[in-house]
């Protein structure tokens, strides 16, 4: 009787065996077949790679779309501080491409103006449409 089941359970074995070794694995990325360790995903790092950009590409051309317009804005506002305007319209803004949905950060006066700062130009509003430029030197301390 224990033979007999020594012998079923090395049927049982090799019959879950032969099943699991037929099924192949492939890469998740180009779909070649994997050799070497059971637990591997991708014959190369290149295919690993290129599966993990594919995943998160919506999500890098966001923060890339947004780190863009923070570049622009902070160009626009360096290159009219660094000409020594100091009050300049909105329209003139706008005009060169500046977007004011897009800063890094505001900060409040002790007078109560608010600052909007694309890192480290800033603007507030004086009224009138016009805007006040400023750079914030301590902002250069941090880095």
């Amino acid at each position: 009787m224990f033979l007999f089941q020594l012998h079923t359970y090395n049927l049982i074995f090799l019959y879950l065996y032969g099943n699991f070794s037929a099924v192949e694995k492939k890469c998740l990325d180009c779909g070649e077949p994997l050799h070497g360790r059971t637990d591997k995903k991708f014959c190369s790092d290149q295919c690993r790679n290129n599966y993990n950009n594919r995943l998160n590409r919506d999500t890098n051309n966001f923060v890339r779309n947004v780190h863009g317009l923070l570049r622009k804005n902070r160009r626009i506002l360096a290159d009219l501080y660094g000409e020594g305007r100091i009050k300049v319209h909105r329209d003139a803004l706008f005009a060169l491409g500046y977007n004011f949905s897009f800063f890094t950060h505001i900060i409040e006066s002790s007078s109560g103006q608010k600052f909007h700062y694309c890192f480290e130009y800033g603007y507030c509003e004086t009224g009138n449409d016009f805007v006040e430029l400023k750079q914030n030197s301590n902002y250069l301390e941090y880095q």
